[in-house]
């Protein structure tokens, strides 16, 4: 009989139709039938002897609840018996819903429930207390998870045990992950967590990698990814993650319609065993990253999430450098200009922050400018050990890539057709914040219907060049008529190191700002085309923020995950603030 291992998790979901992710222990059918007789049935596809299922939902009604069961070869498996949650459910929104997205990133599984949290409650654990308390309250339409769902250099005591079972520690890549079937155990480890299992059942879900889902630092620099070449274990780790990544996040990112004109998706499903289909796949996408697209874009009603690959879309050559290569620019251009006027709110998910303290932005574009040898050998053999060190790998360090997206979301924020918000969704940096960008004041010199350069990039840059990557040689002046901010939120469960705390709340300062003045100035780097301050937090802890879009209104709130007075975490909202009233 076969038997559910990991999931449901309910990924897609919008006003009729719906998908829902299985893994199972053997071939069968899979099947989600709700309570009105809407469902779908799905086959399982094979991949390194593991057996998966995206089951297609249709016949939904919109702005109902119904709550779900899967079957495997007809043998009920969800809910698991005796389960403490209330009913899985499909919600679909109806025509003028609010859209409410929680977003966050960074989350280290959580222990065994006789283990101790050194880093303090799970901020989606209690997210999902929260919920199943009041199953008929207020929750989130969607849960975005903006990178480091698993974590594949930093294994628990727990996974470092069952690794040295499996092999020697010694060898490289030691207690780190090493192939498919390591990485399965990372997912299973966060995601069978039952607080975890049970809200990802409940709650659509879009995901996006960071480093960690591979390792840290992917894809900082081509020096780096040589290195990494060189050695004997990256390349089956490199697939390995792709391949994984493709099976348990980017195939629920997509819609019905995505997954049926997917021609891999259909070549897996069609053969006895995809391993071979996938594993070339991913040797493709690691040979010439700009053949294929992790990025895609998501519609709620209108509200439209634009998440961007910040990690494996990136071109590392230092003369061309660029956090997207030509294709992913000119397709981000285009979703974000897509039909003007048909929505209210435009966010953009990037696992990277694109504004942030003024002191580590000069820091990367200074780094930048050492790296590209703008001071000669030696400077850019001490930059290139720096930028490992310390990180530096931001949009800021990628001066173009940063030029090109403010000159993108003032562009996308202006006009009569302009969205109420532009909304730069990020985590990374565990800890929260809000920054807001400012544009100097004056007439545009361009529009949505200027010029453009083959990249699909606005004529013009800070530099008055244009490089292959898509940045823009020339920039839009004035503010937009949009409200544009960034919104910081990590880590969902992670350590916070004092170090980040006290370079954090220092880096905002104006005199960190004079001495990262003094750090641009020694690297040549022009001025960046827009400024921005800080206008909430810093807030340090594990916890979500919730956006509430209603209409053209935008309401922000930060939830903490915290200890109470009766010894049950629970989320604690520290603040909430009208973005636009």
């Amino acid at each position: 009989m076969a038997e559910l291992r990991l999931g449901p998790l309910l990924r897609y979901a919008d006003g009729s139709s719906a998908t829902v992710w299985v893994e199972t222990s053997r071939p069968c059918a899979a099947e989600v039938r709700c309570a009105d007789g809407a469902g779908g049935e799905s086959g399982t596809f094979q991949v390194e002897g593991h057996h998966y299922a995206l089951v297609p939902v249709t016949g939904l009604t919109p702005g109902t609840t119904q709550p779900y069961e899967v079957f495997l070869d007809g043998t009920r498996v969800w809910p698991l018996p005796d389960s403490p949650f209330p009913d899985s459910v499909i919600r679909t929104p109806a025509d003028g819903d609010p859209v409410r997205v929680a977003f966050g990133s960074c989350r280290w599984a959580a222990p065994p429930a006789d283990g101790k949290d050194t880093v303090g409650p799970d901020a989606l654990d209690t997210l999902a207390a929260r919920i199943a308390d009041d199953p008929g309250g207020e929750r989130p339409d969607v849960l975005l998870l903006l990178g480091d769902q698993v974590y594949a250099d930093e294994t628990s005591d727990d996974t470092r045990r069952w690794l040295a079972a499996r092999r020697d520690l010694s060898d490289p890549p030691g207690s780190e992950v090493a192939d498919y079937e390591e990485y399965t155990r990372l997912y299973y480890e966060s995601w069978l967590d039952p607080e975890v299992r049970w809200l990802l059942s409940t709650v659509p879900s879009c995901m996006i990698f960071d480093d960690h889902d591979v390792i840290d630092d992917w894809n900082t620099s081509a020096a780096w990814l040589a290195d990494m070449r060189a050695t004997d274990w990256w390349q089956e780790r490199l697939l390995s993650g792709l391949m994984s990544y493709w099976v348990h996040q980017h195939l629920g990112n997509l819609s019905p319609d995505e997954l049926a004109a997917d021609p891999l998706y259909a070549a897996v499903r069609e053969t006895p065993d995809g391993t071979d289909l996938l594993r070339t796949f991913a040797a493709e996408a690691d040979a010439d990253p700009a053949s294929v697209r992790w990025s895609y874009r998501r519609d709620f009603g209108r509200v439209r999430l634009l998440m961007v690959d910040t990690r494996a879309a990136r071109v590392l050559d230092e003369e061309s450098r660029s956090m997207l290569n030509p294709g992913e620019a000119r397709w981000l251009r285009e979703q974000a200009l897509d039909q003007p006027g048909s929505y209210d709110h435009l966010l953009i998910g990037t696992s990277l922050p694109w504004l942030l303290p003024h002191l580590v932005h000069d820091a990367e574009a200074w780094n930048a400018a050492l790296c590209r040898g703008e001071k000669g050998a030696r400077w850019a053999r001490f930059g290139e050990d720096l930028r490992r060190r310390a990180d530096l790998e931001h949009w800021a360090a990628f001066p173009a890539s940063f030029d090109a997206l403010a000159a993108l979301l003032a562009e996308a924020g202006t006009g009569p057709d302009a969205p109420s918000t532009v909304l730069v969704l990020s985590g990374d940096v565990h800890h929260a914040y809000v920054a807001e960008p400012k544009w100097p004041a004056g007439p545009r010199s361009g529009s949505r219907s200027g010029s453009h350069s083959a990249s699909g990039s606005p004529s013009g840059s800070r530099s008055g060049s244009h490089s292959a990557s898509g940045s823009p040689s020339g920039s839009l002046s004035g503010p937009p008529d949009a409200r544009v901010l960034q919104l910081t939120c990590s880590p969902v469960h992670n350590s916070i190191p004092l170090s980040i705390r006290l370079g954090f709340r220092f880096g905002w300062s104006a005199v960190a700002r004079a001495l990262g003045r003094r750090f641009a100035g020694h690297g040549g780097c022009p001025k960046p085309p827009i400024d921005w301050r800080r206008t909430g937090g810093p807030w340090f802890g594990n916890q979500l923020m919730t956006l509430t879009l209603r209409g053209r209104s935008a309401r922000l709130r930060l939830d903490q995950a915290r200890e109470v007075r009766d010894g049950k975490p629970r989320l604690v909202t520290v603040t909430e603030s009208d973005l636009v009233p």
